[in-house]
């Protein structure tokens, strides 16, 4: 069985022993049943893994002692910010999901005028939260040691703010005339938007070009929002990532 990867919410240091609790200690003792003595790797988005140990059951969790750490290395030298409208529940799981195996850096949720859900409130901070929990359980499995930063649901204007200034931005659109493949970033993070079930309006659209978007098509099909964004993060990892490596 290979080693369990767990994500710690605090910082780690050798030699030092950390508490566990929540889902990860139940994983590791009720559904892996692990004892004290086995080897589990913490991480905690510093970009090392830490070898460590069970140490002993405690209240609430578990008592792992931290050893040594190596750098994970699984970290693509291209930043990628997946701006991504609001769409079903498993639907934006499963976007969260891939784009953390696929090696996104940031996931800005979009609030818009055809999102089929709408999010606000104390909910917002709850969906947030599981959208967390889903990035970092992906993290877990594929072997990355940063979680992507996961925004709380915002509009276009909010989001927007929230972009560094020398990033190239392209609008996932099927009726452009330019393809994602011809396309050449010209800074140091690509940002991909895509829009919700229902698509974008023509008013964002036009906010997005107001905002230096440039339109990108994924070939002669219609994607779906769960499609679209997955199959643009691996195109251009694969051109200025490290799925071509």
């Amino acid at each position: 069985m290979p080693v369990p990867r767990i994500y710690h919410p605090e910082t780690l240091r050798t030699g030092e022993t950390v508490l566990v609790t929540g889902s990860a200690a139940n994983h590791l003792s009720r559904v892996l049943r692990l004892k004290p003595g086995d080897v589990v790797i913490l991480f905690h988005d510093d970009g090392h893994d830490y070898t460590a140990r069970i140490d002993r059951p405690a209240a609430g969790g578990l008592n792992i002692s931290v050893g040594e750490s190596r750098p994970a290395n699984t970290e693509s030298a291209l930043r990628v910010i997946l701006m991504q409208g609001i769409c079903r529940g498993q639907k934006m799981d499963l976007v969260v999901q891939k784009a953390t195996e696929l090696g996104v850096s940031a996931i800005l949720p979009l609030s818009c005028e055809r999102s089929v859900v709408r999010i606000a409130g104390e909910r917002a901070a709850r969906r947030r939260e599981h959208w967390f929990g889903v990035a970092t359980g992906a993290a877990e499995q594929c072997g990355r040691a940063l979680v992507p930063q996961i925004y709380p649901p915002l509009s276009f204007p909010a989001a927007v703010a929230e972009l560094p200034a020398d990033s190239t931005r392209l609008l996932l659109d099927p009726d452009s005339p330019t393809s994602l493949g011809v396309t050449r970033p010209d800074a140091n993070a690509i940002v991909l938007m895509a829009g919700p079930e229902g698509g974008l309006t023509q008013a964002e659209r036009q906010a997005a070009h107001d905002a230096a978007f440039t339109g990108v098509r994924l070939g002669p099909r219609i994607l779906r929002t769960e499609t679209a964004p997955l199959a643009a993060l691996s195109v251009v990892q694969f051109l200025y990532g490290d799925l071509g490596d």
